[in-house]
C-alpha cells in the first residue's frame, strides 16, 4: 500500500489539488454547475474520473434523480463530515441522463487532530496515508450526511419515486480492495451488479512492483435509488476492511438496518459483518445472532446437531444421537481413514469424537453457521489444545450446496442427520457436491426411519420428528435414493440400522455408507 500511496503522491497530488481548489473557488464565488464545470475542464477534459463517486441514471426523466437525493441540480452544495467537507454537484442533468457527484475534500490536519483509531500498517501512516484519495469509510459517512433522506427512503416532493427501480451506473475512481478483485465481486454480484474494475499498478513506471489493491470500479444495476445506497454505504468500507471511527453497539444496528433487505441472504455474509464491525467477535456475533435467527438458509441447511430445535415428535429417552455418532466413527475406523470432514458439523460432537482417536490425522469440520463454530471452538477448548493436536483440526465455514476444493482429497465424510435439512433442489446440489466433486473414499450418511415414528407416543400421521425436516424417508426410499446414487457416482453401498431394530418397523435411524469403488479395488488388488 505504501508505495501506491507514493505514487499518488508524486503524480496526483497537483492535479487533485488544482481541482480542489477551482472547485472551492466556484463555491466561494457561488458560481453555477456549468461556469464550475468549464472551468475544471480547463484543466482537464475528463474531469469526470477524479470523481470519487458519481451516481448516474438514464431513466426519464432522469433529472428525477435530483428530487431522490434532495439535491438542487443548479447548485453547488457542501455538507461537513468529522475530518473535511463533501461535495455535491451535478456534472450532467437532462431528462435524458443526470448525474449527481459526490467529491470528499479531506483536511490532513483535521485527519492527524482526529479523535478515531489511527492505523498501524507503519510509523508514520497517521500522517501518510491514502485516505484523502480513495473511496473509504469517509465515503459512507459522506453518504449517510450528503444522502440521508434517500438512503433512508424519503423524498418530500416525489415519494413515489421511493419504491421505483431504475438503471444505475455507479463510478468509484480509487477503491482499495482487500483481497482482489474476486473479493469485489463476491461482495456486488450476488445484489445483481454487473461490474467492470480495472486495477492499478502501483507505479506504471516501475511495473515490476506489482499490482496496488486500489481499483477504478464501475457499477451497473437496476434497482431503488435507496437500496443502491445501502450496498454502497455498507460494502465500501467493508471492500477497504476499514473504519476511521471506533466501532460500538451503534455500528451494529447500523449495519442491521441497512442491510435489513439483503445481508442476511447474501453469500458472503460472514465476511461483510466481520469486516464492517472491524473484526470485532463480540459484535460480529451479535449481529449474526440476529441474522441466523431470521435466515431460513440455516433452518435449511444446519443439521440438528448444531440446532437442537423443539421436535413436534420426542424421541426415546435413549441418546439416540450419540448412537449415530459412535456409528459414524466405527465406520471410518474400519475404513482405515485418517483425513476426515465432518459436514454439518455443528457444534462438534462428532469431531470431538475423531480426535479421541490416533488414527484420524486430520478432521475437518465445516458448517454453514458461523454462531456454531464458534461453539464448537468453545466446547472443543481449541484455544487451550496443545499445538499438536491444533494442527489435526480445522473448522471452516461453508454450504454443502455449493461446490468447495477445500473438501477434496479426504478419505472419508460424514453426514449425519443432515440430508433431511434440505429440500429437493439443495439437495441434488449436496449430492453433486459431496459425490461428484470432493469424492471421499467413504462417506457415511445418517438419516431418521420414518417407519419407526408409529412407535412414539405422541405420534401424529403427516408429522415429522422436527420442525426443520423437509423429509423423513421410509427404509426402501432411502435404499433407492442411495443405491441410485452409489451408481451415478461409481460407489458401492451398504445399510446399516441406527438405534435399537423394532422386528417390524425397523430402527429409530438408518445410515448407508458409500465406498469409492476405485479404492474397493484396489484393496483387492
Amino acid at each position: 500500500m505504501n508505495l501506491f500511496i507514493y505514487f499518488l503522491l508524486r503524480k496526483k497530488t497537483a492535479h487533485l489539488l488544482l481541482t480542489f481548489v477551482m472547485l472551492k473557488a466556484c463555491i466561494a464565488n457561488k458560481e453555477g454547475n456549468a461556469r464550475c464545470i468549464e472551468k475544471m475542464n480547463y484543466i482537464n477534459r475528463s474531469i469526470f474520473n477524479l470523481m470519487l463517486l458519481t451516481i448516474s441514471t438514464t431513466h426519464f426523466p432522469a433529472d428525477d434523480l435530483s428530487y431522490l437525493l434532495h439535491k438542487h441540480p443548479g447548485k453547488i452544495q457542501s455538507v461537513d463530515i468529522s475530518v473535511g467537507k463533501a461535495h455535491i454537484f451535478y456534472p450532467e442533468v437532462s431528462e435524458k441522463k443526470c448525474t449527481a457527484a459526490l467529491l470528499l475534500d479531506i483536511d490532513p490536519v483535521g485527519l492527524v487532530r482526529s479523535t478515531g483509531p489511527k492505523g498501524n500498517d507503519f510509523a508514520l501512516e497517521q500522517y501518510v496515508n491514502d485516505r484523502p484519495y480513495v473511496s473509504s469509510s469517509f465515503m459512507s459517512a459522506a453518504i449517510a450526511k450528503a444522502y440521508s433522506s434517500a438512503l433512508n427512503g424519503r423524498c418530500k416532493d416525489k415519494q413515489e419515486l421511493v419504491n421505483v427501480a431504475m438503471p444505475f451506473i455507479v463510478k468509484l475512481s480509487v477503491l482499495p480492495v482487500k483481497g482482489g478483485e474476486a473479493v469485489l465481486r463476491s461482495l456486488f454480484e450476488p445484489l445483481g451488479y454487473k461490474i467492470n474494475a480495472v486495477q492499478h499498478q502501483l507505479d506504471p513506471t516501475f511495473p515490476e512492483w506489482g499490482d496496488s489493491r486500489y481499483f477504478t470500479v464501475e457499477l451497473s444495476n437496476k434497482l431503488t435509488l435507496q437500496q443502491l445506497l445501502s450496498h454502497l454505504y455498507v460494502l465500501i468500507p467493508v471492500c477497504d476492511n476499514d473504519k476511521h471511527y471506533w466501532v460500538n453497539q451503534e455500528e451494529v444496528e447500523k449495519l442491521l438496518v441497512k442491510g435489513k433487505d439483503w445481508l442476511e441472504t447474501h453469500p458472503a455474509r460472514e465476511m461483510i459483518v466481520h469486516r464492517y464491525l472491524k473484526n470485532q467477535r463480540s459484535l460480529a456475533n451479535q449481529a449474526l445472532g440476529v441474522l441466523l435467527i431470521k435466515d431460513e438458509v440455516e433452518a435449511v441447511v444446519e443439521s440438528e446437531i448444531a440446532l437442537e430445535p423443539i421436535t413436534d415428535i420426542e424421541e426415546p429417552q435413549l441418546r439416540i444421537h450419540e448412537l449415530r455418532l459412535l456409528a459414524a466413527k466405527n465406520e471410518l475406523l474400519l475404513a482405515g481413514a485418517k483425513r476426515v470432514v465432518d459436514l454439518g458439523c455443528g457444534e462438534g460432537k462428532l469431531i470431538k469424537l475423531l480426535l479421541a482417536e490416533r488414527q484420524f490425522e486430520f478432521v475437518l469440520g465445516m458448517d454453514v453457521s458461523y454462531r456454531s463454530l464458534e461453539i464448537a471452538k468453545e466446547r472443543l477448548k481449541l484455544e487451550r489444545m496443545p499445538e499438536k493436536q491444533i494442527q489435526r483440526i480445522q473448522l471452516i465455514q461453508g454450504s454443502l450446496t455449493y461446490r468447495d476444493r477445500r473438501l477434496a482429497g479426504f478419505d472419508g465424510a460424514t453426514l449425519v442427520e443432515v440430508i433431511e435439512h434440505l429440500d429437493e433442489p439443495r439437495l441434488a446440489a449436496l449430492q453433486r457436491s459431496v459425490f461428484e466433486y470432493a469424492k471421499p473414499g467413504v462417506v457415511i450418511i445418517t438419516t431418521p426411519n420414518a417407519e419407526y415414528n408409529v412407535r412414539f407416543a405422541d405420534y401424529q400421521e403427516g408429522k415429522m420428528r422436527n420442525n426443520d425436516h423437509r423429509f423423513e424417508w421410509t427404509r426402501s426410499e432411502f435404499e433407492t435414493w442411495s443405491s441410485d446414487l452409489a451408481v451415478k457416482y461409481d460407489y458401492n453401498v451398504i445399510f446399516k440400522p441406527v438405534g435399537e431394530l423394532d422386528p417390524e418397523v425397523g430402527a429409530l435411524s438408518q445410515m448407508a455408507v458409500f465406498s469409492r469403488q476405485d479404492q474397493v479395488a484396489e484393496l483387492f488388488a
